[in-house]
């Protein structure tokens, strides 16, 4: 059982590898969902001794990519693959919310020889089994989801289904909401082989960076702890699978 941490600061990025994360997503702008890091924290996480993920995802809002965003999206592609990174998280959508197949195969390929997972823009679609069938179609390493909730412990039903149509032919990793008290139940719904978190814990509001509008309410630091909790969760049920 991989535990895959995403972190937007080199802050969390040392949290992350301190913690034992087996491999890390990394991104801008959490609080936005995820955006493309910057070169500079690329190539710091290039450093570390785990697999770093880069998110491709050129601002917040919506998965309908223009034409120009899409030649930037090829660009930081590049920038993940000259810092030798292991992979990119992609994803895109139509205006019906179906996956966006042929965008994501230019991207897929464009993305030749790294590593690719699909991002929770499929919690969108309006059928998750059709969706999975066309991330397998595309190539995708892994889905992130959350089976179309808010929170991957309300989306189990469909998370086992995607995992059960996947049938090893890629990884279903259940992320949002994951953290000690969810993690176990989340665990013994399938046999699935890896689990994404992000382990943060809120940062004190500063009212002048507030009202300065260089901060947000609910601004969120990696926090190793956590972290180290829910891999301890799935190290036990690793032991107890392995005398039982």
């Amino acid at each position: 059982m991989k535990l895959e941490i995403c972190v937007d600061d080199i802050a969390g990025l040392t949290a992350a590898v301190a913690g034992g994360a087996d491999r890390i997503e990394l991104c801008s702008c959490l609080a936005l969902g995820g955006l493309t890091p910057s070169i500079g924290l690329m190539e710091l996480a290039a450093q570390v001794p785990v697999p770093v993920y880069a998110m491709i995802r050129p601002r917040g809002g919506n998965f309908i990519f223009s034409p120009q965003e899409v030649d930037q999206m090829k660009r930081e592609i590049d920038a993940v693959r000259n810092t030798n990174l292991a992979g990119v998280v992609l994803g895109a959508n139509s205006h019906n919310h179906e996956l966006d197949d042929k965008l994501l195969n230019t991207l897929i390929n464009h993305a030749s020889g790294l590593g690719a997972t699909l991002h929770r823009v499929i919690d969108l679609t309006p059928d998750m089994e059709a969706a999975t069938e066309t991330a397998i179609d595309l190539g995708f390493e892994r889905i992130l989801s959350s089976g179309g909730a808010l929170k991957a412990i309300d989306g189990l039903a469909n998370l086992r289904l995607m995992h059960t149509i996947a049938g090893g032919r890629l990884s279903v990793m259940p992320g949002s909401g994951i953290n000690a008290q969810t993690a176990p139940t989340i665990l013994e719904a399938a046999d699935f082989t890896e689990l994404h978190a992000g382990c943060g814990t809120a940062i004190p509001a500063d009212q002048t960076l507030l009202e300065f509008g260089f901060s947000h309410v609910g601004d969120k630091t990696t926090d190793v702890n956590i972290l180290s909790n829910i891999k301890e969760i799935i190290n036990r049920g690793e032991h107890s699978q392995a005398h039982s």
